[in-house]
């Protein structure tokens, strides 16, 4: 079964065919670190986390990057507003956003690199599209010839007419053209900067994930992806500036995440529906935002509330009920008449999952799958209670099915990381086999003590006193005393 990914370039879904076999290269882009995460970052990093972890499971080898902005307007003024170096205000939010990250099961990104660890990488990049007749600098600032891409506004299906009727020269603004965006900007009394050939000054935003990808990831990547609202002009920018500078495709495939609103609303402090990361954490567990997140497609819109974290809580509860009856179904007596169809059920449900997932990541088809399982779940057990008894066949065929939604939950959807899969065997089954494992440790221990034995009266024949007391005093901190008698040297625990 193929995988199909839907191409905000393209504006259609595509094969997803890698550049290399077997390898897949991400990026995403991170968060400027200036104040807290809000649930619009968690569904962002939700949705790229299952993408990954899909990927995954596919087999392929994925390398994922995902950076941090962590020098820009919004920090520098965070900075004033505090009397703090931009530099602690960045650290603040990027210890905040690893707690964050953490908390909701996100896996750590293979690189995550930060925008003032790379000055010199995105200083070379703006200098090379200089020379190449994109890029021009005027009084320390450096601008991106729009108009010389002659592609650009292809991922956001704009025109060229079209943004010129709301293009505006901002003040104090040097560029040449309107369209034109900043690649380097230069340095204002008391804000950071570093040393460049056109004077001190700092990475502009749209500029700054280009020079890293390239860095960490090469000049063409598989899946570049972020929130929906990046597309125009940060995605847009990236990829004119990229592909002027290397004349090859920035990005096979361009992901892009729905929005976040807040009961029907977009999400504002100032309309006071400003939901934190962390007062989602506060109220419910982990697994109830990944769930409600996975529950709509990642290209949809997503409308948080508080009565859909209740309702989602409940669908969440019955997975993990369902699979916690399995201990049930084990106590009742055994029934070889009891009929069941289960394994046509598991193997109906992996089915459709699988087929869901392959068609761009269609989660809630996916999850469907998955409550279907669990209703025949619930129809063998309650039928079993009744009956007073299950049979071998159906208990494993129920042991089974919690497996299957267990592993699909815990690898790609970053589920029940608290709940532990089903024991197949029989505990007098795993005692057995843990009796013989200790044996077999303390064969190995007995042989090993007796080397050392050995060792030491060599030494001790040789006159190497100082070794043998070695061995014998590190014997003893271990709970071993040796005992020097006229047929040789024995030894016992404490």
């Amino acid at each position: 079964m193929s995988l199909k990914v839907y191409n905000t370039l393209t504006g259609k879904k595509e094969e997803f065919v890698p550049i290399n076999p077997g390898e897949v290269k991400i990026y995403t882009c991170g968060v400027t670190v200036y104040d807290v995460n809000h649930v619009g970052h968690g569904r962002s990093l939700i949705v790229f986390d299952m993408i990954r972890r899909y990927l995954r499971y596919l087999g392929y080898n994925v390398k994922f990057v995902r950076n941090f902005t962590d020098v820009d307007d919004k920090i520098i003024n965070r900075a004033k507003n505090e009397c703090l170096p931009f530099t602690v205000i960045a650290d603040r939010y990027i210890k905040e956003y690893f707690q964050d990250a953490e908390n909701f099961r996100i896996e750590p990104a293979d690189v995550e690199p930060r925008v003032t660890t790379h000055i010199p990488d995105i200083i070379d990049f703006i200098q090379k599209l200089i020379e190449k007749g994109y890029a021009y600098e005027v009084e320390g600032d450096v601008y991106f010839s729009v108009r010389k891409f002659k592609d650009y506004g292809k991922l956001s299906k704009r025109s060229i007419d079209e943004l010129i009727a709301g293009a505006r020269v901002e003040p104090g603004e040097k560029k040449k053209d309107p369209l034109d965006f900043a690649l380097w900007k230069a340095s204002k009394a008391g804000e950071p900067s570093w040393d460049s050939p056109w004077g001190k000054g700092r990475p502009g935003w749209h500029t700054e994930c280009c020079a890293m990808i390239f860095k960490h990831l090469g000049e063409t990547i598989d899946i570049h992806g972020g929130g929906l609202d990046l597309t125009f002009p940060h995605h847009e920018n990236e990829l004119a500036q990229a592909e002027a500078l290397s004349d090859k495709p920035f990005a096979r495939y361009w992901i892009h995440n729905g929005l976040v609103t807040v009961n029907g609303q977009k999400m504002s402090k100032s309309l006071g529906n400003y939901i934190t990361l962390k007062e989602i954490y506060s109220k419910y567990e982990p697994d109830i935002l990944r769930l409600l997140v996975l529950s709509v497609h990642y290209r949809s819109p997503l409308d948080f509330s508080w009565e859909k974290m209740e309702e989602t809580k409940k669908a969440y509860e019955r997975l993990k009920n369902t699979m916690e009856e399995y201990e049930t179904l084990k106590k009742l007596p055994e029934n070889p008449d009891f009929e069941d169809h289960l394994y046509d059920a598991i193997a109906k449900a992996e089915q459709g999952f699988y087929a869901a997932m392959s068609d761009d990541f269609n989660t809630p088809e996916a999850l469907a799958s998955i409550f279907g399982l669990v209703r025949e779940m619930n129809i063998l057990k309650d039928k079993a209670v009744k009956e007073g008894g299950i049979s071998k066949k159906a208990l494993e065929s129920y042991r089974e099915a919690k497996e299957v939604i267990h592993k699909i939950g815990k690898d790609i959807f970053g589920l029940f990381d608290s709940l532990q899969p089903c024991i197949e065997k029989d505990i007098e089954d795993i005692a057995v086999e843990a009796t013989a494992e200790l044996k077999e440790m303390e064969k190995e221990e007995k042989e090993l003590i007796e080397m050392l034995i050995e060792i030491r009266n060599i030494a001790r024949k040789q006159k190497n006193f100082e070794i043998a007391d070695m061995i014998r005093d590190r014997l003893s901190e271990q709970g071993i005393i040796l005992e020097d008698t006229p047929v040789g040297t024995k030894w016992k625990k404490k």
